[in-house]
Formats: structure tokens, sequence, C-alpha cells
């Protein structure tokens, strides 16, 4: 099975070697026809503590690391 790959912002940098990264997604309800906004915060493996409040990232499942961080940061996500 591919290991999932998001993309979000980091809000957080303060913990060493993890940072916390907002994933939005958006869809459209069935019923309603209305565009929905759902957010979920993910703990990303950050090994060099690169990556600073405000950055748009990639992060890719992986095993887990520890008892929260399932994800690690891949690379900055390009914005076009």
């Amino acid at each position: 099975m591919p290991k999932r790959i998001l993309q979000g912002t980091v809000t957080s940098d303060k913990n060493e070697q993890t940072v916390t990264v907002l994933v939005e997604r958006r869809f459209k309800h069935p019923l309603l026809k209305k565009t929905v906004r759902l957010s979920k915060k993910y703990r990303a493996h950050d090994p060099e503590n690169q990556f600073k409040v405000g950055d748009i990232v990639r992060i890719e499942e992986c095993a887990p690391i520890s008892k929260t961080k399932r994800w690690k940061v891949v690379t900055d996500a390009v914005v076009a």
C-alpha cells in the first residue's frame, strides 16, 4: 500500500525535532452542496529543525517514531 502524502502549514516548531502541521481539506457536502473546510493537526518528524512556523510543507506517512509521531516532513511544498 502506498504511503500517504499530505500538504499543510507548520503551526508549531517548539518541540525538538518535531513540527505540528495543520492540514486542511475541502469537499462539497453531498446534501447541502456547500463547500466544507475541515482541518486536522499532525505531528511530524523534522530531524534538522529546519522548518519554521508558517512554512508550507509536505508530510509522508511512516512507521511510528514516538507516541504521537507517525509522519515525517519530506520537503517544502512548491506553491504555484
